[in-house]
């Protein structure tokens, strides 16, 4: 399928190519021997140098349509190159959980939450994270959220706590954006609201660090955070009390997307492994890549991804022209198709490589994780196979 992208589009996707080809690849092993090799929650060094080239070149804050020009359709194609190296994202001012703070303090911040928070984080200078997700509660319904925000003059207290705060193990993690239930007498979607939290306040404390199929995902981390008493102006809240909910759905749209075409660059290049690797390993006399098995799952592997890719393209296309909320079962449909279809990809690779394949000489495991992780981060899949059929259904009554 041949998108009818502008010259300058085009330009911009070569030239990220470029980039990738001469900084990042060539960096995978010397990234990880940095992780590996002192404190590794200390900033990368190989990163923020690399930062700075970006910077230099205009392939900066990306993700954004209103800084970078470009619609969700243009963008799909450059954050699958960047879905290639997984930490490749956070060279271009484009990961998350920044990206889709970013993307609240642009849509909900006053002026003055933009001056202190937003231009800070789009100039790179500080990192965030998002404190939703609670331990004792199904979060994946957000009208579940338990945590208290209690109004106190001009003060707002904050009580309660989170955890899988992408983010919040990073050092240069200034800002949380909390989300804690206002009024328990309101409708149900409108109790909650979200504020701006200072991590260095009274009563923020990082109590662990999460593990994530045993692996800590340093320098960034995600973490159990307790608020106790945390007191802020009462201009750090959002948008206005119980407008929570309001906030985390205009926050799922455009960052799922992009999760999602990173995740067809983690498949594509599972594939590209599989076929390398395949190519030239033999058993019982031949290549592997001549085996029909093998065969075979090269060729579901390249069906499932052009699949996969087509409806994420549509999505972005629905959401450019329609909004949103419009596009709602589409959006559904990448997180619950995406994550698997990858998972599925990325588990063959790994069987092609045998016991490389699990090793830290290949991307895989790492892959793996990611691509499994997603089927929660984003929601687990069954909430959108919900939002699927309950719209399906709506067709017919």
């Amino acid at each position: 399928m041949n998108f009818d992208y502008s010259t300058k589009t085009r330009e911009l996707q070569s030239k990220l190519q470029a980039f990738m080809d001469t900084h990042i690849y060539p960096n995978e092993t010397a990234f990880t021997d940095e992780i590996n090799s002192g404190d590794r929650w200390k900033p990368l060094q190989l990163v923020e140098d690399l930062k700075e080239r970006a910077k230099a070149e205009n392939l900066w804050n990306l993700f954004l349509p209103e800084i970078s020009g470009l619609t969700n359709l243009e963008y799909a194609p450059l954050a699958e190159m960047m879905g290639r190296v997984v930490w490749s994202a956070e060279v271009f001012n484009c990961s998350a959980p920044d990206t889709g703070n970013m993307e609240v303090l642009w849509k909900y911040g006053t002026d003055e939450q933009k001056e202190e928070w937003l231009k800070p984080l789009l100039d790179g200078e500080i990192r965030s994270c998002f404190a939703m997700t609670e331990p004792d509660v199904a979060s994946s319904d957000a009208t579940n959220i338990c945590a208290s925000i209690v109004k106190d003059g001009d003060k707002y207290v904050l009580k309660g706590r989170k955890w899988w705060s992408t983010g919040a193990g990073d050092v240069r993690c200034r800002l949380a954006i909390f989300m804690g239930k206002t009024d328990e007498d309101a409708p149900k979607h409108l109790q909650q609201s979200m504020i701006l939290v200072p991590m260095n306040a009274d009563g923020v404390k990082v109590e662990r660090l999460l593990n994530v199929f045993g692996f800590d995902d340093a320098p960034n981390g995600h973490a159990e955070i307790s608020f106790t008493d945390v007191r802020v102006p009462k201009e750090n809240l959002l948008l206005g009390e119980g407008r929570g909910f309001e906030i985390a759905q205009g926050r799922l749209g455009g960052g799922r997307v992009h999760h999602c075409m990173r995740l067809i660059g983690v498949a594509e290049r599972a594939l590209e492994l599989m076929i390398e690797r395949t190519n030239r390993r033999r058993a019982f006399g031949k290549n592997l890549s001549e085996m029909q098995t093998v065969r075979n799952w090269i060729a579901e592997s390249r069906m499932e991804i052009e699949q996969a890719r087509l409806l994420v393209l549509k999505t972005a296309y629905l959401m450019d022209t329609t909004g949103n909320k419009q596009a709602r079962s589409e959006i559904a449909m990448i997180k619950a198709v995406v994550p698997q279809m990858a998972q599925k990809i990325i588990d063959r690779s790994i069987q092609a490589h045998g016991g490389a394949g699990v090793s830290q000489d290949f991307p895989l495991a790492q892959f793996w994780i990611y691509a499994r992780t997603l089927r929660l981060a984003d929601g687990p899949d069954e909430v959108h196979l919900e939002t699927i059929a309950k719209n399906e259904l709506k067709k017919w009554m």
